[in-house]
């Protein structure tokens, strides 16, 4: 009798036991379908807001009446009779990148003075040191390009007043792509000009009616959800273990605001968007998610209004987002189902890979984030990419690779422009006529900077890592570059220490700004080596598209007729992912066997 009651009690705690288990994983299932549900309903409320947003936009650059005129026009007014401007004078292409590439010249020596000074000047609470003058050169170079790759920690790297003017920068580089790409949108519809609008008008209308009001909202947003904003410094607290420490705060919700809507991912912390007090809940979380994708998706929405080509849009917006999905999709199901070198210690991983994530926001919404941050070249992190797994790490990298889906505020819509022409020359030999695109003949010089652009991604990004990798492998004693052999700069060795150093050049040459930060980059070299990639890599591909549209505008129309290529159909949208997918994504094939996929096989 004894014997059958211990052998039912047995059976009893196994079942238990069981059903403990098999309501667990209904649980974890649950939590993840939640997680999935999240992502997609941002996603996809992104899209929906972006396409009145792309309207508005639209008329801001024709100069259509809209409903904050009444607010902004005296202010707009103000901004150029100070100035001294004269926003009606129209300007021909070399006249917009004169005045392009002269403000910011004006704008770079300007921060670095700042940074390089700064633990002497005001608005300075925490008494942080002021830079050394690689670290204020890379900085400088890094937020006027609109990449924020920061070789610095914001909470003991810089002042309020270099966060105040970092911020500025902020803002403007973002005006400055958005005016480049208004400038190609009125490029593509004139028939024969050379009169391309006012670069100065584009620009403070740009930064006045599009980036102010938005950055305004998502503020607001941060402000009641516990982001700080205040000038005061570091607050004493005692935290529940009774220890005494000192929290940095500062300015932090205006920083973070602008940020993410000029796609320009900067952290106001070193932390970035992981930090609690920059990105404090799951919804603070989706507002800065939908805040770095409402711009660059309605960018593309407004160029079919402005050409009122609502399908030639489409066309492009589907192609990005095909794209987009088979980078996304994959990273989100490699960081669900966790590390299997994990799995095979026979440790249970229900919440999925959760090295390097934030608890708060789990690994489904931290993986869409880290190829919407990649894809749009916006660069802030909610969780450590470098502690992604390998199938997520190489989809990071191919974002940034490709640099064509969605991209940063205007530069993202300058991109795809250069594989619209290289696919619309491919596609008018392939039928034996001279290409043609809205009516303006494709020829050689037009083909030429196209391809010159590029090319020159691929060239910068390997070149740079060929010439840090040569180092490291050889151990090379690197004098004032750097303190100690090349190797010190590698927290990983092997294929992981190769894709930091792969993801460091990348991040830098599509001005995204994200790292491995594994990598010890605050040094002479990777201050200098990148600051040279950040430079030519954010105003050539500019100049690039902005003198195709220009040479283009000058030529004579052509009507549509019978044998016309049509650019708004699928067919055309096939082509151009086909030149997209040979040209960019497989230019970097071996280096990403070298380093990301190489990682992958030996968790195998």
């Amino acid at each position: 009798m004894l014997r059958v009651r211990s052998q039912l009690m047995f059976q009893l705690s196994s079942t238990s036991f069981i059903l403990q288990i098999t309501s667990h994983n209904k649980n974890n299932l649950k939590i993840m379908n939640t997680e999935l549900l999240g992502v997609i309903s941002i996603f996809i409320i992104s899209i929906v807001l972006a396409i009145p947003l792309g309207k508005y936009i639209a008329k801001v650059y024709l100069g259509d009446k809209t409903f904050l005129d009444p607010i902004f026009n005296p202010i707009e007014k103000l901004i150029f009779k100070i100035s001294g401007i004269n926003s009606t004078e129209e300007m021909n292409w070399k006249q917009h990148l004169k005045t392009l590439l002269s403000i910011n010249m004006v704008w770079f020596f300007l921060c670095f003075f700042i940074l390089l000074f700064q633990g002497s000047l005001f608005l300075n609470p925490d008494n942080n040191p002021s830079m050394s003058p690689d670290l204020a050169f890379n900085t400088a170079i890094s937020f006027i390009v609109n990449c924020n790759l920061q070789h610095y920690s914001g909470e003991s790297g810089v002042s309020y007043l270099s966060q105040i003017f970092l911020m500025f920068l902020q803002f403007v580089s973002a005006g400055v792509g958005m005016a480049a790409a208004a400038m190609v949108f009125t490029a593509m519809k004139e028939r024969t000009t050379d009169k391309l609008g006012n670069f100065y008008n584009y620009f403070i209308k740009s930064c006045t009616r599009i980036l102010l009001p938005l950055s305004a909202i998502v503020a607001t947003a941060l402000v009641f959800s516990g982001s700080p904003m205040t000038f005061e410094g570091k607050d004493a607290i005692t935290t529940l273990q009774g220890d005494h420490v000192e929290v940095s705060r500062g300015p932090a919700a205006a920083f973070i605001a602008i940020k993410h809507i000029g796609t320009n991912g900067g952290g106001f912390f070193g932390a970035n968007s992981a930090h609690p007090l920059e990105n404090p809940t799951y919804f603070t979380n989706a507002v800065e998610l939908w805040a770095q994708l409402i711009i660059p998706f309605a960018m593309i929405f407004a160029l079919g209004f402005y050409l009122k080509k609502r399908k030639f849009s489409y066309v492009i917006f589907g192609v990005m987002t095909l794209g987009f999905l088979l980078l996304v999709v994959p990273t989100v199901m490699s960081e669900i189902n966790g590390n299997p070198a994990i799995e095979r210690m026979g440790i249970a991983q229900a919440t999925g890979a959760m090295e390097g994530k934030e608890v708060r926001f789990g690994p489904a919404i931290s993986g869409f984030w880290s190829i919407a941050t990649t894809v749009i070249s916006t660069g802030s992190v909610n969780s450590m990419h470098d502690s992604s797994m390998p199938v997520s790490g190489a989809m990071e990298l191919l974002a940034m690779m490709v640099n064509a889906f969605y991209g940063g505020c205007g530069v993202g819509i300058l991109n795809f422009y250069i594989f619209i022409i290289l696919a619309v020359f491919i596609s008018g030999l392939m039928v034996g006529r001279t290409p043609e695109f809205l009516g303006k003949k494709i020829e050689a010089r037009e083909v030429k900077i196209a391809a010159f652009i590029a090319i020159l991604h691929p060239l910068l990004i390997l070149s740079g890592t060929a010439l840090a990798s040569y180092f490291a492998a050889h151990d090379t004693a690197m004098g004032y570059w750097f303190n100690g052999n090349a190797t010190g700069w590698l927290n990983n060795p092997g294929h992981h220490g190769f894709s930091e150093m792969l993801y460091e050049y990348t991040s830098s040459a599509a001005n995204n700004g994200s790292g491995f930060e594994g990598l010890g980059d605050n040094n002479p070299f990777w201050n200098i080596t990148t600051g040279i990639v950040l430079l030519l890599s954010r105003f050539i591909p500019i100049i690039g598209p902005l003198a195709i549209a220009g040479l283009l505008a000058n030529k004579k129309y052509i009507p549509e007729s019978a044998g016309t290529l049509k650019t708004d159909t699928s067919i055309f949208g096939v082509m151009v992912f086909a030149v997209i997918a040979i040209i960019a994504a497989l230019s970097f094939f071996p280096a990403l066997a070298l380093g990301p996929l190489a990682e992958y096989f030996t968790l195998k």
